[in-house]
């Protein structure tokens, strides 16, 4: 991985032909520390968030040794590049043959589940295992989130309460966990889930070892300015502190989008415009699936070769991306200088979460295998000093 400057100095030097995706691995080291010296409990990194290998390395090497893992590939990922990192299996549905080779070929001793039959497998395939680790995840509101999670996973809190008393007889530790929702916009929503986890533990009159509070932490994005991510930490720690025997229970978190969404971004060209269209050479298939179907408007900064002149005035525009599908859209409003045309380079940022994670191949276009590590700053960051949030995602360079 070659290192540079700035993008500025990446379009000069490789004027990329395809999607080219850039790793500010300062930037995913800063946030990953952010969470290790301010939550106070075990952080796990949610692997389905970004799993290319130099990103676990790097949040290995931040002092991150748990993940929370969802399928037997992405252990077996984890396994390659930190052999010795604890894995949680998270999915709460998993095939059967995925829980007998992460418990007796990967050393996994945790997993969760939302339903009987779920826990009747996990104790089928381990042969009764007593060394398990259970959580019962609890559905909960999604109130507070961009993406919904509710309607797919976890136990409702009336049936919970058995749920959590049959599981409590399988486990050497118990746990409890839930997930607030992807990119949730307000620290209530951990509030609420909270007191709905501690209601359930008090019908069924079990105690746990093991509280489990999910991602959804936030990332930062043109439009959607979340509260300082310490007041998320505030909430639980407070929260937290009104469990019978706290100090018993162990206390974790599944950052991802948090964690490396500012790390990544890519750098698209414009291959034409139309008005207030630019068709671009990335989109929904690729990289910027979030842009489509959910709607995200990334901060996007034009980098313009050769320090041609741009015009200081800019308007918004919308991107079509390369396929030749007409849900290959990305409404936005991106905005950009007005004088805009082909040629010219957009950086997309905040694509470190579910960026080329998600990218396919679909119509023969997909980003370059290449990637870049740059050493300046991202477009928009939750992690400055002071904890302020930094905008920047008009500034345009002339490289």
């Amino acid at each position: 991985m070659r290192t540079f400057a700035s993008v500025g100095e990446v379009v000069d030097e490789i004027p990329p032909d395809q999607p080219l995706h850039v790793f500010r691995e300062h930037s995913l080291k800063k946030a990953a520390n952010f969470f290790l010296n301010n939550f106070k409990g075990t952080v796990l990194y949610a692997v389905k968030t970004n799993p290319a290998p130099y990103v676990i390395k790097s949040v290995y090497d931040s002092g991150i040794r748990q993940f929370d893992v969802a399928s037997l590939p992405e252990i077996e990922l984890v396994r390659s590049v930190a052999p010795d990192a604890k894995l949680h299996f998270m999915h709460t549905i998993k095939s059967r043959s995925a829980i007998r080779e992460a418990y007796y070929k990967h050393g996994v001793r945790d997993f969760s589940l939302d339903s009987h039959e779920e826990l009747q497998k996990i104790i089928a395939e381990t042969n009764n295992a007593q060394d398990l680790n259970l959580f019962v995840r609890l559905a909960i509101p999604n109130t507070y989130a961009e993406l919904n999670l509710s309607d797919k996973f976890g136990i409702s809190l009336k049936d919970a309460p058995g749920l959590l008393k049959r599981s409590r007889e399988h486990s050497a530790k118990l746990g409890m966990c839930f997930h607030v929702g992807s990119q949730c916009m307000h620290p209530d929503a951990y509030r609420i889930a909270m007191r709905m986890v501690k209601n359930v533990i008090n019908k069924a009159a079990v105690q746990i070892e093991m509280l489990d509070v999910g991602g959804g932490f936030p990332s930062v994005y043109p439009g959607m300015i979340p509260p300082d991510i310490q007041s998320y930490f505030d909430t639980i720690h407070d929260e937290f502190k009104k469990f019978k025997n706290f100090k018993a229970i162990e206390l974790m978190a599944e950052p991802g989008r948090a964690i490396v969404a500012e790390s990544g971004s890519v750098i698209a060209r414009v291959e034409l415009r139309k008005d207030s269209f630019l068709y671009i050479n990335d989109g929904t298939y690729g990289s910027l699936f979030d842009a489509g179907t959910p709607h995200f408007i990334f901060p996007v900064k034009m980098v313009r070769p050769n320090g041609r002149a741009y015009s200081e005035n800019i308007q918004p525009f919308s991107f079509f991306g390369p396929t030749c599908d007409t849900l290959d859209f990305m409404k936005g409003p991106f905005y950009l200088p007005e004088d805009i045309q082909e040629g010219d380079y957009i950086e997309i940022g905040q694509l470190g979460a579910y960026g080329k994670t998600l990218a396919t191949g679909f119509n023969g276009f997909k980003p370059s295998e290449e990637l870049v590590n740059v050493q300046d700053e991202p477009l928009m960051t939750l992690y400055d000093e002071d904890h302020i949030v930094s905008q920047e995602p008009l500034e345009i360079i002339a490289a």
